[in-house]
């Protein structure tokens, strides 16, 4: 008897141990669900909270493209008159070569800047060149386009060509004697080429260089005044 009372209490405490574990995983219960005892309660319940309008987003602005001033040309002034001087030598040629020696020569220069590629340019010189006895004058007024290739920063190259009135006169020997050859205008084409650098807008430094070729002279008497020549001058011009 006290043998099996044992046996059954050894049972029930081996129940308990091993039912503990189950009763420690189980949830506990869930809270009481609230209901609304108002009208009001139940009304904005059933209205969903009004919800603040999204703030409209500002449209992203672009960042500004950065550019090498370095390099960029500055703005060209339109419709600007220059007045310079340009002082270089002059190289004659051809026939005129036998009536004086090359010498250093100043020119007038104006330009008129009627677009940001093309410059009307004007020439105006005057020189006397001897050699013994013998002497010629070189006298001209030429018009014509300065066209600009391109523009780096304030440098800027150019081609140039036109047309221009000429009136040379030499002093040579006819039938033994020096006389001058007659006074006559005449007409012929001139070209060429150089480099503008702007300092500011005011005032521009550069270099021309630039072929005349009057049309021959025909004389009554001796032979007829024909040639050409070079001029290779610094310029210096002042706009306004």
């Amino acid at each position: 008897m006290r043998n099996a009372i044992q046996s059954k209490a050894a049972v029930l405490t081996a129940a308990f141990v091993f039912s503990t574990p189950l009763f420690a995983q189980t949830k506990p219960f869930a809270p009481k669900i609230q209901t609304p005892t108002t009208k009001d309660e139940l009304v904005n319940k059933e209205k969903p909270e009004a919800k603040a309008p999204a703030k409209a987003e500002a449209p992203a602005t672009e960042a500004p493209i950065e550019t090498d001033s370095s390099v960029a040309p500055a703005p060209r002034r339109l419709h600007q008159h220059s007045i310079g001087v340009g002082l270089g030598q002059t190289f004659l040629l051809g026939k005129y070569s036998d009536y004086g020696e090359d010498k250093i020569t100043a020119d007038l220069l104006y330009t008129y800047a009627a677009s940001y590629s093309f410059d009307v340019l004007v020439n105006a010189h005057y020189s006397t060149h001897e050699d013994d006895r013998e002497e010629i004058k070189v006298m001209g007024i030429t018009g014509g386009i300065k066209s600009r290739l391109f523009e780096f920063d304030n440098f800027s190259p150019f081609i140039t060509g036109g047309l221009g009135f000429y009136a040379p006169r030499a002093r040579r020997n006819v039938g033994g004697n020096m006389r001058w050859s007659s006074q006559k205008v005449t007409f012929g084409p001139h070209f060429g080429g150089g480099v503008d650098l702007r300092l500011n807008d005011q005032w521009t430094v550069g270099a021309l260089g630039t072929l005349h070729w009057p049309f021959k002279v025909e004389q009554g008497q001796g032979p007829d005044v024909k040639g050409y020549y070079f001029k290779l001058l610094l310029t210096l011009a002042y706009s306004f």
